[in-house]
């Protein structure tokens, strides 16, 4: 009676062998194509890193080595398809001469949403990758603002979430310091614009003439901002006073993300 019972034990344990090796085999083959995934997600951020570089310096600007993250998972059936979720290129230090002025934003940071691009695009170069809708998030360094205002002395920085200045000025013989609140204008060709309209001294003499000097050094320092040629068509739509400088925020739509474009 044992025997049979161990006799027909042993079907069952056969099968369970083999469903365990089943979903052995199933388990490897998802991590090779995980593996292949991830390897051809690199590549593609690798081209796309070298295109952005090459735009950047078309430019006459300079940055540290675009950082390039494609999204979405699985990476393959995106490839498939020729339209990739996301985007996203993080870039460091970036430079410009612009008008003779060194403008520089520490971070500028792209997410680039429903990109598309072939195949054949990503295996030759040849062709566009364009991307339906591009959000563009820089900093303006305060340093880099001070320095283009071009007065001894004078510091910009975040208050109350509004740009405030301090500078020391001489007025009729007195040395002052002189703070206010600056208007931040972005028009529509996305042009940012600086305007010190309401500065105040203390110990100021109470006098027209002390009062039109000043106002004469508040639009000495109002001034139009040049920035470096923002990549993939950004036009700037709002600016932030933030403690780390100003926070620009910029976009595009239907835009070319690469040097063939």
């Amino acid at each position: 009676m044992d025997h049979e019972q161990t006799y027909g034990r042993r079907p069952r344990r056969r099968g369970r062998k083999i469903l365990i090796g089943f979903v052995v085999l199933l388990l490897v083959l998802a991590g090779l194509l995980v593996v292949a995934d991830r390897v051809a997600a690199n590549v593609a951020e690798r081209t796309i890193a070298d295109e952005v570089s090459q735009q950047v310096a078309r430019q006459n600007a300079q940055s540290s080595p675009p950082e390039v993250e494609v999204g979405g998972f699985p990476f393959l059936t995106q490839v498939l398809d020729g339209r990739y979720e996301r985007i996203t290129i993080r870039m460091r230090n970036v430079q410009g001469a612009v008008q003779g002025d060194s403008v520089s934003l520490p971070s500028l940071d792209v997410d680039a949403r429903n990109v598309r691009a072939s195949l054949d695009t990503l295996r030759t170069g040849q062709g566009d990758v364009v991307a339906e809708t591009v959000n563009g998030t820089a900093t303006i360094s305060y340093q880099s603002l001070a320095a283009l205002l071009d007065r001894e002395g004078l510091s910009l920085g975040e208050r109350d979430g509004q740009l405030a200045v301090t500078a020391p000025v001489d007025i009729l013989g007195q040395q002052l310091t002189v703070t206010g609140l600056a208007e931040i204008v972005v028009s529509d060709q996305g042009q940012i614009s600086l305007r010190f309209e309401d500065l105040n001294a203390e110990g100021m003499p109470n006098v027209p003439l002390a009062r039109t000097l000043l106002n004469n050094f508040a639009r000495s320092i109002s001034v139009d901002v040049p920035l470096p040629e923002l990549p993939f068509q950004l036009t700037v739509r709002e600016v932030r006073p933030q403690p780390e400088g100003l926070t620009v925020t910029a976009d595009a739509r239907d835009v070319p993300i690469n040097s063939v474009g």
